[in-house]
């Protein structure tokens, strides 16, 4: 993976130990969504499917890199933490977890302008997982000025 999204799996890797031993990968990174991708074999259960921890671990991490893509996209300059986050296991996942979300562009403008004239921002989103709509994460982001 190359350009913007080699770079920022690159740094995720480099400063969240955890999601190499996930083998997170993102696959597909614009302005205003994301998918990534990590095999089951790292992340399995006693049951053989997916780990409800890795789960939502990749769920969150899913969020939070398309939030810090905004951020440097808009040049955002600040510190970005997960604030709340709920899971719903719907299905066993069987194959390789896949984690999609996405902003739509009325959100991200008002994510900007708040932590413009405010200095802090939330953005909240659905982080749909597997292709069948296994599980979904909600979860609120909020990023911080001059942190």
């Amino acid at each position: 993976m190359t350009g913007e999204a080699g770079q920022l799996q690159q740094t995720i890797r480099a400063s969240i130990p955890l999601s190499e031993a996930m083998q997170f990968s993102i696959i597909e990174l614009n302005p205003r969504n994301i998918l990534v991708q990590a095999p089951l074999e790292p992340n399995v259960n006693i049951h053989g499917t997916g780990f409800a921890g890795s789960i939502y671990s990749l769920a969150v991490l899913t969020g939070w890199a398309l939030s810090t893509h905004i951020m440097a996209l808009k040049q955002m300059q600040g510190d970005l933490v997960v604030a709340k986050a709920e899971i719903s296991y719907r299905a066993p996942l069987t194959d390789s977890i896949q984690c999609r979300t996405q902003v739509s562009e009325e959100d991200c403008a008002a994510f900007q302008l708040r932590f413009e004239s405010k200095g802090t921002a939330k953005l909240a989103l659905k982080v749909e997982i597997g292709a069948s709509g296994n599980a979904v994460l909600r979860a609120t982001y909020v990023a911080v000025a001059g942190v």
